[in-house]
């Protein structure tokens, strides 16, 4: 019996696990990635899909570069039901271009869906295989602390609105440690890659 094409790989990890580079591994090793943080950048810059709707609902958080983070962040984050609202705008269209990235590569064995918060919004079951991304706590703190405007209480304002490592972890199919050099992350990236291929039947 053959199974359906394709196989749809979940990758999340917390901040400043290298779940960037990871995914960048796996395209290099030829499997197609769906960012859907880069899909949301897309269509809130300039001449971006979604401008009009959230110039609607939030006045004055748009501009000609897209949206003004700094304004929109603002209003959202500090108000429950108003980031209720931009995500009643944003995550149906970002489900939407997932849809159209799937049809666009329904002739692979294997893709990958790169969502920050998998677990969190309830994306886990949309998933074939789940991956983990992560790094021991002081790798992850070394490199939080690192960027630009980073502090210690925004780093533990966006710890505890993401489920611990310890559980993504124990949720996952397979964890990817980027706590090691590159190019061994980067085996362990084809190493999985060729697991998951061999496990499929067309």
């Amino acid at each position: 019996m053959t199974s359906p094409l394709p196989h749809i790989i979940g990758l999340t990890g917390s901040i400043a696990m290298g779940k960037s580079t990871v995914a960048a591994m796996f395209e290099d090793a030829g499997v197609p990635v769906f960012d859907a943080d880069a899909e949301v950048r897309r269509m809130q810059g300039p001449g971006g899909a979604l401008l009009a709707e959230i110039e609607a609902a939030f006045p004055g958080s748009t501009g000609d570069q897209g949206v003004l983070r700094e304004e929109l962040g603002s209003i959202v984050f500090a108000d429950a039901d108003a980031l209720a609202r931009l995500e009643m705008i944003v995550h149906p269209a970002v489900a939407k271009a997932r849809e159209t990235f799937l049809l666009d590569n329904s002739d692979v064995p294997l893709v990958v869906f790169d969502i920050p918060l998998l677990f969190e919004k309830g994306g886990a079951d949309r998933v074939n295989t789940i991956v983990v991304v992560s790094a021991p706590a002081d790798v992850q703190r070394r490199r939080v602390l690192a960027r630009a405007g980073m502090t210690e209480e925004k780093f533990e304002r966006i710890l505890e609105l993401q489920m611990p490592d310890a559980q993504k972890r124990e949720r996952a199919d397979h964890v990817i440690d980027t706590g090691t050099p590159l190019e061994e992350t980067r085996a362990q990236v084809q190493a999985l890659v060729d697991k998951l291929k061999a496990g499929l039947h067309r």
